[in-house]
């Protein structure tokens, strides 16, 4: 069924929900909100059917995901922009795996953090205009080498196959997130997408996770976030919703140390995660 064939916002719920509507391929040719239309003809009983299949619709389960070292591996691109930024000013640049570890916190503790490894300390005026241009140069260069983790397109199929919808949670720029997913040609997966600028609040701050989750019409009650880092787990401990951790991503400590309720090495394996997380609500 498509919504738009839809006639009103009770039914376009009710199948944005992902609850399937057989009847609409019946026999009936107005399909069964069709026959609910015609009132009561022949045998069919005076009921007003109709109020009763437009009760509020259960939501859709929402997986929010973080982006940098969850959803997308973006360390490349980061990391040749730290040490453009780097190079500009003269400084040594920052060796990869080093350089990896610093991304979760965002590019001025990456740029700030960088700047520690060699001993030194920045100013903040300087750190500021060191993070615009790590900015600028990041944005015309956003996705030259970032690209999704194996397997995550086909399990966001396989997700919304069973009904999930999916949104975004990130400390990044509410822009750059969008123009990344833009780039690598997914953005239109999900319902939202939420930067630290959104509702200026970040993580671990729970609030900025029940707002994405609100922004994409889903309720916290039915609802997962999926993270790489202590970050992204205690932001969903405090809003008081199961969180998968991916071990692949940036943290520097292993994930299983944070306590999540399940952790995968693959996105293959997120499905049945998911699966066994909800059974159990």
């Amino acid at each position: 069924m498509i919504l738009s064939d839809l006639s009103s916002p009770a039914e376009a719920g009710f199948a944005k929900a992902g609850n399937r509507l057989a009847p609409s391929e019946s026999k009936f040719g107005a399909g069964f909100f069709g026959i609910m239309r015609l009132g009561c003809r022949g045998n069919w009983p005076c009921i007003d059917h109709r109020r009763a299949l437009a009760a509020p619709a259960m939501p859709a389960h929402t997986i929010v995901f973080d982006l940098d070292g969850t959803l997308i591996d973006t360390a490349p691109d980061l990391i040749d922009t730290l040490n453009v930024v780097f190079a500009r000013e003269g400084l040594p640049q920052v060796a990869y795996l080093t350089a990896r570890n610093l991304i979760g916190g965002g590019a001025r503790a990456m740029i700030a953090h960088g700047i520690e490894t060699e001993g030194r300390v920045v100013e903040p005026a300087k750190l500021e205009q060191m993070f615009a241009d790590f900015i600028a140069h990041y944005s015309a260069h956003i996705a030259d080498r970032s690209q999704p983790f194996p397997g995550l397109i086909d399990a966001l199929d396989v997700l919304a196959g069973r009904g999930c919808q999916f949104a975004v949670c990130t400390n990044k720029l509410e822009r750059l997130s969008v123009l990344l997913l833009e780039e690598l040609k997914i953005a239109g997966r999900f319902e939202a997408i939420c930067g630290q600028d959104t509702f200026g609040i970040q993580k671990p701050d729970p609030e900025v996770l029940r707002r994405t989750i609100a922004a994409a019409g889903g309720s916290p009650q039915r609802a997962i976030m999926i993270g790489d880092s202590a970050t992204d787990i205690r932001t969903a401990r405090a809003a008081g919703i199961p969180v998968i951790a991916v071990d692949f991503g940036y943290s520097e400590r292993p994930v299983s140390e944070f306590g999540p309720d399940r952790i995968i090495s693959h996105f293959a394996q997120l499905p049945a995660s998911v699966a066994a997380i909800f059974s159990a609500q």
